[in-house]
């Protein structure tokens, strides 16, 4: 074979390059267009019936040099390209998506709490809001401390139905009166759609647990009105997942939505779960939302929530979320995760000392 015929032979591939390249492309775009219908269906992009079909149909027409488990090879991976196109679509479109909106999200709370910003965030109280007493003396010893929002549980989804269950709406009511005598905020998780409206008046900010992280109608609740919403990653929920429940919240038109890190469950029993650092950065680069870690419920261990509390922090974390009860041993929940006032203050001191609580 002379050089001229190779050269254009070359150029024929060459050819053929550009027009695979622009079929290619074409189908990209069907495929989009397909993708936009069935979203607005509501049916999934992914349809492995019509892949088998259509991968039958190409291995029917062809008539070589290609052996079968060749072309299914080659065009799985171009249909797999095809899929991972709507996914990157869809993902870029999001309420919550960094891609949409390039600058971190700051939330003002009243008397300028900032969450977000340039300063880090410390949430503490009790589990549970168990009496007047119990949510006063807290109150006191976080002013004293320096925290300026105070969680507590009025309702509390617990694994057994015998467990101590909160005090519900009068709970609320024990926690905003507290709150109010020693000029904090107020933060507590809410489990029922119907008792968002009523929650307004007791609480600055509304917690969204882990175990209703896909409580799809409390999420839309939440997003219907105007008030800061702290969401929590669900036990086995991957950080779409997560994601995505932020996006039910945000597309009802509430937009002060907090993302908060609290464990997930893995096979490891020396801790109540398994803290995932990892999530911290990866949430901070793929969303502009705010970004917590609750060191109680991920370690249900006293003894390294100051570590935890430090590495999630150097990780990126906005703020830091830790259980407080004036007699842990004699609570109603969590009591050998809570800290006691006196551990609280060594373990925020210690955390202040490290340098990566930002004041």
């Amino acid at each position: 074979m002379s050089n001229a015929e190779l050269e254009n032979l070359r150029n024929r591939l060459d050819e053929i390059n550009s027009e695979l390249l622009t079929l290619i492309s074409e189908r990209a775009e069907i495929v989009r267009e397909i993708g936009a219908v069935k979203e607005k269906q509501g049916v999934p992009k992914f349809d492995p019936e019509r892949e088998k079909k259509m991968l039958d149909k190409l291995v029917a027409e062809n008539k070589g040099p290609f052996t079968e488990s060749t072309i299914r090879t080659l065009f799985k991976q171009i249909f797999k390209a095809s899929l991972d196109l709507q996914s990157a679509e869809h993902k870029k479109s999001l309420l919550v998506s960094r891609k949409t909106r390039k600058e971190d999200t700051v939330i003002l709370l009243p008397g300028d709490v900032v969450v977000g910003g340039s300063a880090s965030l410390m949430v503490a109280g009790p589990c549970s809001v168990e009496s007047e007493q119990q949510t006063r003396a807290v109150a006191a010893a976080l002013q004293k401390a320096g925290v300026r929002v105070m969680r507590g549980g009025a309702f509390k989804p617990r694994t057994s139905p015998y467990d101590f269950q909160g005090l519900g709406m009068d709970g609320l009511r024990i926690l905003r009166e507290a709150a109010d005598e020693y000029g904090l905020l107020t933060i507590s998780e809410i489990v029922d759609p119907a008792h968002i409206e009523p929650s307004l008046d007791y609480v600055d900010i509304i917690q969204i647990g882990a175990r209703n992280m896909q409580n799809f109608e409390l999420l839309k609740a939440a997003g219907e009105v105007n008030k800061p919403v702290l969401l929590k990653r669900g036990l086995a929920a991957t950080m779409e997942e997560f994601l995505h429940a932020a996006e039910y919240i945000m597309s009802r038109g509430n937009t002060q939505v907090m993302l908060i890190e609290r464990g997930i469950r893995t096979y490891e029993k020396w801790t109540r779960n398994t803290l995932d650092i990892s999530a911290v950065p990866i949430l901070k680069q793929e969303s502009h939302l705010p970004v917590l870690v609750d060191v109680t419920h991920s370690t249900g261990r006293k003894d390294i929530l100051a570590p935890c509390a430090k590495a999630a922090l150097a990780a990126g974390a906005d703020g830091i979320m830790v259980e407080v009860h004036p007699d842990p041993a004699t609570a109603l929940s969590d009591a050998a995760q809570q800290l006691n006032f006196d551990e609280f203050n060594t373990f925020f001191d210690e955390v202040k000392a490290s340098g990566l609580y930002r004041q």
